[in-house]
């Protein structure tokens, strides 16, 4: 049976149902015809869930991650060890968002998932927002710009567009 308020199937979580693009009409932020397994340098950028500042502050230009923030960058430097296949490069873990710039260097890795959430201050049921941004980094001078913005980005909080008072 179907609620027709919420257009999800009664007595089931959300999360239990499967992607329909009949009713729900996801558009892909995939550079059509771009083939996305090949190796390559991925400029990516993730935001918290409303833009919640859930990982720490930034002080007159500098970056002071709380247990969230510090658990973001655990879990990103293990990758590596997950996906033998990635390299990473510059990232920052800000506020309410994350930088990075990822290497792949050739494709197939199974994913093991850790958890070591502790003390968090609460959010409203999910932690990140549902899609994320990405850019395709295709030469030098582009990779070069991107990674002075990752390293930058704390010093800019202020005039981010991610940032809110």
């Amino acid at each position: 049976m179907v609620n027709e308020d919420k257009g999800q199937p009664q007595g089931l979580p959300l999360r239990m149902i499967r992607y329909n693009p009949a009713i729900h009409h996801r558009r892909s932020i995939r550079l059509k015809g771009y083939d996305y397994s090949q190796a390559g340098l991925y400029f990516i950028t993730i935001g918290v869930q409303n833009r919640e500042c859930l990982f720490g502050e930034i002080l007159k230009g500098e970056l002071f991650l709380n247990e969230a923030g510090q658990m973001v960058v655990s879990q990103w430097s293990a990758l590596p060890e997950r996906f033998k296949n990635i390299v990473l490069h510059e990232f920052v873990v800000m506020p309410n968002h994350f930088h990075a710039i990822l290497e792949i260097e050739t494709v197939g890795a199974t994913l093991v998932v850790a958890s070591s959430a502790k003390n968090w201050r609460p959010f409203n049921g999910k932690l990140w927002q549902r899609n994320y941004w990405e850019h395709i980094i295709r030469n030098e001078q582009s990779y070069q710009t991107i990674s002075n913005y990752i390293v930058n980005n704390p010093l800019n909080w202020e005039t981010d567009q991610l940032h809110h008072s």
